[in-house]
């Protein structure tokens, strides 16, 4: 594989990334959202964030983060975060150097921790990464992910704490 580039989301990559996000969403095994985007509300989405930064592999996104705060005021200090990365070169590491990346822009952001509201208990990839980078489940939400199918899926809550990694081990 060609090598993958990091660097920070810029206009002309929303056709790319709304490709990706949106067969995420079609999946639906772990957005929460159900609507899909136009590159244009992909474009508006990604600029309000904290940091948006793709994954370019052949100067074309192969993936993506975004990352925010996960609440406001007194508990805007913990960051939130979202990837994709394209069905096409899922399991080429691409995942695992956007979360640690993300851990890295976080942290010089400000941010003292990383947390995931609702990892999907069936979407596996992504617990077996977020454990394998050092997340630590803090939760569970039984039912709490409405699937394509109508029934309900257990979701998962995860959290990095940036401030002293030692307890993420």
């Amino acid at each position: 594989m060609a090598e993958v580039i990091l660097r920070a989301y810029e206009r002309r990559d929303a056709a790319g990334a709304v490709k990706i996000w949106n067969d995420i969403t079609r999946t639906g095994n772990a957005f929460p959202g159900e609507i899909e985007y136009t590159a244009e509300s992909i474009n508006s989405l990604f600029q309000e964030q904290t940091r948006t930064v793709c994954a370019l592999l052949d100067e074309q996104v192969a993936g993506f983060y975004i990352l925010h705060p996960n609440n406001i005021g007194r508990c805007a200090h913990i960051a939130n975060a979202s990837y994709g990365v394209s069905h096409a070169v899922r399991g080429h590491g691409i995942g695992r150097r956007l979360v640690l990346h993300s851990l890295t822009t976080a942290r010089e952001c400000g941010f003292r921790g990383l947390q995931f509201n609702a990892v999907v208990a069936s979407n596996t990839r992504a617990v077996t990464l977020y454990e394998s980078c050092g997340f630590q489940q803090i939760g569970k939400i039984p039912g709490g992910y409405h699937t394509k199918s109508g029934g309900y899926e257990d979701i998962y809550i995860y959290f990095y704490n940036l401030v002293n990694e030692n307890q993420n081990e």
